[in-house]
This record gives C-alpha cells, structure tokens and sequence, in this order.
C-alpha cells in the first residue's frame, strides 16, 4: 500500500486538478457502489487531500480505521487527516497507534508536511520519544 501523496507538494497545474476532480468523481461512484472497498476508500482518501478538501479526507480516513483497524499506515494517514484538520489531540493518538501497530517511516513521519500542525503540538514531544526508544532498541 503507498504512503499517502503529500498534500503540501507544489501547486499542481489546471489540468492536474482537471484530472483529480475526475478521478475522486469517479472513485466516490465506486465507493457508493461498494462502501467497503478498501483500496477504492485509500485512492478517494488520498485524492481528497491532494486537492485540499481535508474534511472528507478524514471521514474517508475514519472509516478505513475501521474497516481495518490493525493497519498502521492507514492509523499513519488518519492522523494526517486529523492534523490537517487540526485536531492535534486526536492526531497524536492515530500516530501513536500506527506506530505501536508497526509503522516505521519514521524519517518520513519527521518530514510529512501533512504532520505540520502536530510536530508544533506538545504531544509529539512524547511520540519522538518513543519513536528514539524504538531506534535504539532496532540497533
């Protein structure tokens, strides 16, 4: 499964955007037909956030976690979803379960423009602490 797509990248063109509003028209017609289909809900999710419509990237990223609440990188995006939104609280409990569920990009996660918003909360003092704790004890 691919990481989510930045959404701080740099500006995408007309024709860019053209084909993302085509592409989540055509995604949200899939997943009306098939509210469960994962993969499906991941590119429709991901769609959304590129094109800065982080609301319903959450409520796309809130049900995969529960349709399939053992996968880290999909708690990885939720919290994504939640910081974009601003609800850091609920962000750093997403991150933290991706993480205790096996999520280990963590140079990536230091590095996630998606994350912004949490990096600058006090709760991620505590999950790069434990994520420090994790390297050492990989090595």
């Amino acid at each position: 499964m691919a990481k989510k797509i930045a959404s701080s990248r740099k500006k995408p063109t007309r024709q860019e955007l053209r084909d993302l509003d085509f592409e989540i028209q055509f995604m949200e017609g899939v997943v009306r037909r098939d509210p469960g289909y994962v993969d499906a809900l991941q590119i429709l999710g991901d769609d959304y956030t590129r094109r800065g419509r982080h609301d319903e990237g959450l409520r796309v990223d809130e049900k995969l976690s529960r349709l399939k609440p053992d996968d880290s990188l999909i708690h990885y995006n939720l919290a994504c979803s939640y910081s974009l939104t601003q609800h850091c609280d609920l962000a750093a409990e997403a991150l933290e379960l991706a993480i205790n569920l096996g999520y280990r990009d963590f140079k990536w996660m230091t590095q996630d423009p998606d994350l912004k918003n949490l990096r600058e909360h006090s709760d991620y003092k505590r999950i790069r602490a434990k994520v420090r704790e994790l390297q050492v004890r990989a090595r």
